[in-house]
């Protein structure tokens, strides 16, 4: 469900990098969230982009997100950087966390470039609760590094590439031990490079967050299936060239959706019968054997029929 906020503030944060603060047109309380939470955000030109929350979450009527100048992306963020002015309204859809922070001990945080932003309230959090933490921050120059200003403790190594070069991983998280809990967001060069460098830490340690889908492989079946909208009864065939949610909403199922890509969980929807072929870059193993949901914009079916919470 979408609600609508008002852009009350801008602000250059680092080169290619501004920020935006949103808050209900009418000053009242806007939804809690937990770090880690993103926001969908639908702009005045139709286009809707996801955005994880930087703020702070005990501010109960303001949230704050961070957008990255993408020269090569598909306009969103060019009119944010561009057009979006404060005063102007926007479409919200969420929060919802597909990188929640568990309760740990110790946290070591690794961030790329914009891969900060959902890192910026974990470690907020970490402090509140009185665990251990450190950050390895990267980017390409210390000047496209947002936040260098809130992170100014020395328990944050800011490494800008052209100075320093890439980020050592390997030093930074040391040896597997238990207890540690790592969270990475960034390009997929540093997420590869940290699954290399983890592969041997104990299960379920090690949460990442992509910005760029892995990639998935052939779908389970190669052949139509049947796809049942429970809430209308409306069935609809999804042929081997279309997309589950394109298939949906030819149905006349309205289904908010961002990244297209299986990587943001915007439209995340729940599956009551049948077998879902899971070809996202959110789940772990765990939930893709629950079952229990999917994101149509990427995964497909096993079996004949899918019977979708929609």
């Amino acid at each position: 469900m979408l609600t609508t906020v008002r852009v009350a503030a801008k602000r250059t944060e680092a080169d290619g990098v501004v920020t935006l603060t949103l808050v209900a047109p009418d000053g009242g309380r806007l939804p809690d969230w937990t770090p880690g939470a993103h926001v969908d955000v639908v702009l005045p030109n139709g286009l809707t982009r996801q955005y994880s929350l930087c703020g702070d979450r005990w501010d109960a009527h303001t949230y704050r997100v961070g957008v990255l100048r993408e020269p090569a992306g598909r306009g969103g963020s060019a009119y944010v950087h561009d057009r979006l002015e404060p005063g102007d309204v926007v479409g919200l859809g969420g929060p919802r966390n597909n990188f929640p922070l568990v309760p740990s001990p110790a946290y070591l945080f690794v961030a790329g470039g914009i891969g900060i932003t959902p890192l910026v309230p974990m470690i907020r959090q970490a402090e509140l609760l009185g665990a251990d933490w450190r950050l390895l921050y990267g980017g390409r120059t210390r000047a496209s590094m947002a936040f260098l200003g809130e992170l100014d403790d020395d328990r944050v190594e800011i490494v800008p590439q052209d100075e320093r070069g890439l980020l050592d991983l390997a030093g930074f998280l040391g040896e597997p031990r238990a207890g540690v809990r790592v969270y990475c967001c960034g390009p997929a060069p540093l997420l590869d490079a940290l699954a290399a460098v983890t592969a041997n830490w104990p299960p379920h340690s090690v949460r990442t967050e992509r910005f760029v889908a892995q990639e998935a492989g052939p779908p389970a079946r190669a052949d139509a299936f049947t796809v049942v909208l429970a809430g209308s009864g409306s069935t609809v065939t999804v042929s081997p060239q279309e997309t589950v949610l394109d298939a949906v909403r030819r149905a006349g199922a309205e289904v908010l959706s961002s990244c297209r890509q299986g990587t943001c969980g915007t439209c995340e929807t729940g599956v009551l019968e049948g077998l879902p072929d899971h070809r996202d870059s959110i789940l772990d193993d765990a939930e893709r054997a629950a079952g229990d949901c999917l994101f149509p914009c990427v995964s497909r079916s096993r079996s004949d029929r899918l019977v979708l919470d929609i």
